[in-house]
């Protein structure tokens, strides 16, 4: 039984450490990283993170797949794509990085701190009304494992928070909007959105001229999906008219943002280079092996993606 790791030691940590963690964890386990593939024959699992499938071959024995991307719509559609279970290898309560990093733009907006900074830049002494946590409400695209615990964490700060989803679900811990025919009664009650969907046909260019006029006047938006859910020239329009107030961006399209885009000088908007979460490889290790445990205890994947829906 052997792992391929396919690159992720040149993102996150380096060989050593993923052998070494990995053989502490699951010592039967033959560790390989890529390109020492070894015996094909031999490799039931594979882990990566911007996988290359013309470049990698055929594995005869493969059971299953880990992604550590987030997004899977960069290679889910490739038609090289083994016919395989493919899951992702997120913190199944979510990443703490995540959700401090939404919690903070969140309260960023809330607080008005961009206006602060600019009063400052001015010497002004900056005195306004200040909005309580119950007058602000926060809306989430996507309620999946890494919006769950932010939208947890400003509801016991005591701002009402509500959540958009595909389809309808068991009741939540919040209240729960679904289906393209609830997202402009959502978007109407929603102050602060916050966008954590996966990129598919349907939520791509999602943020544009048409759901931002659903908005309340003055709403803000904290982009932590994919960067193609944000049509840019219609967000610059929807701040420079008031509609939205402000808006941090952690996920663009392109990556890197070029030099030119307009996104950067925007007064009214926070760029970030796509650094919400970086998860270790303690994390991802532990991840892979209850998977791997998983399987060969006749279960599931723990998080399946759905190669269908592309997510």
């Amino acid at each position: 039984m052997a792992l391929l790791i396919v690159d992720l030691d040149k993102y996150i940590g380096n060989a050593k450490a993923w052998r070494d963690t990995l053989r502490e964890k699951i010592p039967e386990l033959d560790i390989r990283l890529w390109p020492e593939a070894g015996e094909l024959r031999d490799i039931e699992y594979l882990a990566f993170m911007h996988p290359d499938f013309d470049a990698l071959p055929a594995f005869p024995k493969l059971k299953a797949m880990f992604s550590r991307s987030a997004g899977v719509d960069g290679f889910v559609r490739h038609p090289k794509l083994p016919k395989v279970p493919l899951g992702k290898i997120e913190p199944p309560g979510g990443d703490p990085m995540m959700t401090e990093y939404v919690v903070m733009h969140v309260l960023r907006f809330h607080r008005d701190m961009p206006a602060y900074q600019a009063a400052q830049a001015n010497r002004e002494w900056r005195r306004v009304p200040i909005a309580r946590p119950e007058q602000r409400r926060i809306g989430f695209l996507g309620y999946g494992m890494m919006a769950k615990a932010p939208a947890l964490v400003l509801k016991s700060l005591g701002f009402p928070v509500s959540a958009w989803v595909r389809r309808p679900r068991e009741s939540a811990e919040i209240p729960l909007f679904y289906g393209s025919e609830q997202l402009q009664s959502f978007l109407a009650q929603t102050d602060i959105a916050v966008c954590l969907l996966p990129l598919t046909q349907e939520t791509e260019g999602i943020l544009c001229a048409r759901t931002f006029a659903m908005m309340p006047r003055g709403a803000m938006l904290v982009n932590v999906g994919r960067g193609k859910h944000v049509v840019g020239e219609d967000l610059i329009k929807a701040l420079d008219s008031g509609q939205l107030s402000y808006a941090a961006l952690d996920a663009l399209w392109p990556e890197p943002l070029p030099r030119e885009s307009p996104l950067w000088s925007h007064p009214k908007i926070t760029v970030m280079p796509h650094v919400a979460r970086r998860p270790t490889v303690l994390q991802l290790a532990t991840e892979i092996v209850a998977n791997i445990r998983s399987i060969e205890g006749g279960g599931r994947l723990l998080q399946e993606v759905d190669t269908n829906l592309g997510y």
